[in-house]
């Protein structure tokens, strides 16, 4: 009986290495968020009789709006989306954007000046918040004018740990000389998740167009692409013109 014993705590000491050395399992789905900046997208959708004068009132009193908080870019959409505009706000936190938001309802110009006269504009709003992706950081287009293209990406759940670095190489991979400008890349936080949004700039929608083709023929372009796409559900986009008044023109 000793003997067993003894026989026993052996194979425990011998097992107990391999049992060690293996792998640790994350339940991480990616690389963290480092910082509590974020960016707040909207879309409105105008009625069709409303369109001008919504654009031309919001021309007008967008300073009420911005006074509060930072504008990035608002936009008209023109293809994927007939009267509406898309807008990009940033915030340091969800408690300063708590605090905006209590502030813009106790503003009497704001009430009296816009919203009142914009809601009755709309037949629909949303939002959704959105983190930069670490690889990423806001880029201004190399000139004013021109059209930006919105692509949003749903990827297939599992997180950036799964399809993170795939996603990163096909994005990339257009992100070169005599292709668009990435403006940016953004990873969705509240709305649909796993959607992954690109802010692209182009000289025209001609430009653009040229650049779609020039892709489909790019041996580089088309094996990341190949690489990412089977993560891929689903992929919409938006040819949208920066309005007079967005920062990103």
């Amino acid at each position: 009986m000793l003997k067993i014993r003894r026989s026993l705590r052996s194979a425990v000491v011998l097992l107990a290495p391999a049992a060690a050395a293996q792998p640790r399992v994350s339940l991480s789905t990616g690389p963290q968020q480092k910082h509590r900046t974020f960016y707040e997208f909207r879309t409105y959708s105008i009625r069709p009789d409303q369109n001008t004068a919504f654009l031309k009132l919001t021309n007008e009193k967008i300073h009420l709006r911005t006074a509060h908080s930072e504008l990035i870019g608002y936009w008209s959409i023109e293809y994927g989306g007939l009267n509406k505009v898309f807008h990009i706000w940033k915030y340091d936190s969800y408690s300063q954007r708590a605090g905006v938001r209590a502030a813009l309802s106790q503003d009497p110009s704001w009430i009296s000046e816009y919203i009142s006269k914009a809601i009755p504009m709309l037949t629909s709003q949303e939002n959704e918040v959105n983190y930069l992706v670490p690889w990423s950081h806001l880029q201004n287009p190399p000139q004013e004018g021109g059209v930006y293209e919105l692509v949003s990406f749903q990827m297939r759940p599992g997180g950036p740990a799964v399809w993170g670095n795939a996603f990163q190489a096909a994005v990339t991979s257009h992100d070169a000389p005599g292709y668009g400008k990435l403006v940016g890349v953004f990873n969705s936080e509240c709305g649909m998740l796993n959607r992954v949004y690109a802010l692209w700039w182009f000289e025209s929608a001609d430009q653009r167009a040229e650049v779609r083709h020039k892709a489909h023929t790019d041996a580089r372009v088309v094996a990341a692409v190949r690489n990412c796409v089977i993560h891929l559900d689903s992929q919409e986009n938006k040819l949208m013109f920066p309005c007079s008044f967005s920062p990103l023109k």
